[in-house]
């Protein structure tokens, strides 16, 4: 893998802006989109980008995505994304295949070194140093979600970039070594390399080895026991669950074909997600007579603004597996059918035209997954 800078893997996406435009507007693929296209696109194909090992959605690239910004990273054994900090926005990550090491420093200066993979979580706080790393056998692939849409070009800070301008006599001075000794560092910013894999950590850290954390970067998600429903599952993991992530949520949602995620909205936070497998249709209410749906295939990462009422439905013939991610580090919602059964018969009644006997079918509170042939109260 040779060096891939930041600025070069950017400027090829939005050279690719023809192709992204297709593949997010609404091409054959997508022949079936459909509503009022005032609603800003909440689309993007972000695995349709062209080359490099880092593909970004962020506002830059799709405009909607504000509160939240994400990568597609891909690490070759020993492939290393080198020593930085973010100091607009956390990071959260989940891996999809493949090994990845990560060592982060926090202010008090603790520090920490981790294994991750498939199905495991991380999470940085804003401005923490951190490096990842691909362990192998074979690609590691990661996806990143920042809890700020602008988090890359404007907040992403690499110690190669850093070092390349500042004086050698200075470095001399910080770090003990002659100025001669910076002659072979890198001129620019590496941002991805390459290097040999590194060696298994031990079992066991050597006593007095390491500065742990009181809170650890980890978390294994897909461990986590699902909440079932007849049509899929959900896992969610807020700072309940993984105490050190306090901006973000993430979710692993699983529908079966023809299953819906019921009508509903969160009032805390924007949602960003992710379709790993199987195709999707979203539907997208934005008030004022402004609804939308569109499909999604594998690979496209989908948007919603906080508080917009929204539904997911698995539309293809086998398991729709997303992952999803929330700004906040408190996982809220409130579905339709919960927030009409909270109200009294008489008063539904009045508001949509209907009888009281319409109204004692409504269903009782949330499904939150609802399958194809789920009978309803």
């Amino acid at each position: 893998m040779p060096d891939v800078t930041r600025r070069g893997m950017l400027g090829a996406a939005l050279a690719a802006g023809g192709l992204l435009g297709a593949a997010a507007g609404g091409d054959e693929k997508h022949a079936k989109d459909k509503g009022d296209e005032s609603l800003p696109n909440f689309r993007f194909a972000i695995e349709a980008q062209r080359g490099g090992s880092a593909k970004e959605a962020t506002v830059t690239e799709f405009p909607i995505s504000r509160g939240i910004g994400g990568v597609s990273m891909r690490l070759d054994p020993g492939g290393l994304r080198e020593l930085h900090w973010h100091a607009i926005a956390a990071e959260w990550a989940f891996v999809l295949k493949g090994r990845v090491r990560t060592t982060v420093i926090e202010p008090a200066g603790n520090y920490e070194t981790k294994d991750f993979g498939p199905g495991d979580v991380w999470y940085f706080p804003r401005g923490h140093g951190h490096a990842l790393q691909g362990l192998g056998p074979g690609e590691a692939h990661f996806i990143l979600g920042f809890d700020d849409g602008a988090f890359s070009e404007f907040g992403t800070f690499s110690v190669t970039d850093w070092l390349a301008h500042t004086p050698s006599d200075v470095l001399a001075r910080n770090l003990g070594l002659p100025a001669a000794a910076f002659a072979g560092f890198p001129k620019k910013e590496l941002y991805i390399t390459k290097g040999a894999v590194p060696s298994p950590l031990p079992p066991e850290p050597v006593a007095g080895s390491q500065k742990i954390p009181p809170q650890t970067h980890k978390y294994q998600l897909l461990a986590q026991a699902p909440r079932t429903f007849p049509g899929g599952s959900l896992r969610v993991v807020s700072a309940k669950e993984f105490p050190i992530s306090t901006t973000m949520t993430g979710a692993f949602m699983t529908l079966q074909p023809g299953a819906l995620r019921e009508l509903h909205w969160h009032p805390n936070a924007d949602e960003w997600q992710y379709i790993i497998e199987g195709n999707a249709r979203m539907g997208l209410f934005g008030s004022s007579g402004r609804a939308r749906a569109l499909d999604f295939s594998p690979g496209e990462v989908g948007y919603v603004p906080r508080g917009y009422g929204h539904y997911f439905e698995n539309t293809g013939d086998g398991e729709l597996r997303v992952l999803l991610l929330f700004n906040s580090g408190t996982y809220e919602e409130i579905s339709l059918a919960t927030w009409l059964a909270s109200n009294p018969s008489q008063l539904l009644a009045v508001n949509f035209h209907i009888g009281e006997d319409v109204v004692a079918k409504f269903p009782k509170g949330t499904s939150t997954i609802t399958s194809k042939d789920s009978p309803r109260p």
